[in-house]
């Protein structure tokens, strides 16, 4: 089950839930019970390994070819 982050805008609590994709997102903060609680989204880390990936990755070798040819 997806962990999800969430932060309340009246008191700021921080606090995190395991939910199913079905169940209804969390609204009432379960500390100050006020209905200000929002989802908090954060950048998903990637990383992209082998080759392909880089600008470096076959370039040299096929531009150095081009330049000397002219």
């Amino acid at each position: 089950m997806p962990t999800y982050h969430y932060r309340c805008k009246n008191c700021g609590y921080d606090f995190t839930r395991e939910q199913s994709f079905n169940d209804e997102p969390i609204t009432i903060c379960p500390k100050c019970g006020q209905q200000q609680v929002r989802k908090v989204f954060s950048a998903v880390p990637i990383e992209f390994k082998g080759h392909g990936f880089y600008r470096t990755d076959g370039a040299s070798s096929s531009s150095s070819s081009s330049t000397s040819s002219k």
